[in-house]
C-alpha cells in the first residue's frame, strides 16, 4: 500500500485534558463556559508538541489562575463526535484544593462564567450525558487508584475470543 494512502487512513484525534478538584467535603469542581451552554470539568486541548498532562496544567493556570499539583491519570476516553471528529480525551486526578487555593481562583473573563463544587450527584444534572459518565467513572476510578479506559464515555463490551 502506498505510504500516502496509509497515512489517510491513519486516525489524527483532537486530543483534550482536564482535571477534577475537589473541596473538603468531597465536591468536584465544575466550570460554567461562556461559549457554550452547560458545565465542564476545567481543561482543554492539547496543543502541538505537548503533553496531555502539560496540557491540563496550562489550561487549569489559564482558567482558573491556579497551579495545584496534578495527580495520576483517571480516564482515558475515546470520544468521536460527528462534527468534530476523533478525539481522545485525558481526566487526571487534581485531588482537593485547599481552601485558599480554592479562593485564589480567578476565572478567565472571556472563557468562564463561574467555577463552583457541586455534589458528585448533581454531574447527571449538570454536564452533558457523555460527561457525566465520564466523570462518574473517573470518580471510580479516583477511589480505586485504578484508571479506566472509556469509548464514548463507556467501558466498551468485553470481547470472547
Amino acid at each position: 500500500m502506498p505510504e500516502n494512502e496509509h497515512e489517510q487512513r491513519m486516525a489524527r484525534p483532537r486530543v483534550a485534558a482536564g482535571a477534577l478538584f475537589f473541596d473538603s467535603h468531597d465536591h468536584v469542581l465544575l466550570v460554567r463556559p461562556s461559549y457554550k451552554p452547560g458545565w465542564e470539568i476545567p481543561g482543554g486541548y492539547v496543543e502541538a508538541k505537548e503533553s496531555p498532562l502539560d496540557a491540563c496544567r496550562r489550561e487549569v493556570q489559564e482558567e482558573l489562575g491556579i497551579s495545584p499539583p496534578i495527580g495520576t491519570l483517571l480516564v482515558v476516553d475515546w470520544a468521536p463526535n460527528p462534527p468534530e471528529g476523533d478525539k481522545i480525551l485525558y481526566v487526571f486526578d487534581g485531588g482537593q484544593l485547599t481552601p485558599e487555593e480554592a479562593e485564589a481562583i480567578k476565572l478567565t473573563a472571556d472563557e468562564l462564567l463561574a467555577a463552583e463544587f457541586h455534589p458528585a450527584n448533581a454531574v447527571d444534572q449538570l454536564l452533558i450525558p457523555r460527561l457525566a459518565r465520564r466523570v462518574k467513572y473517573a470518580l471510580a476510578a479516583r477511589s480505586r487508584s485504578h484508571p479506566v479506559y472509556l469509548e464514548h464515555g463507556e467501558p466498551p463490551a468485553r470481547t470472547v475470543l
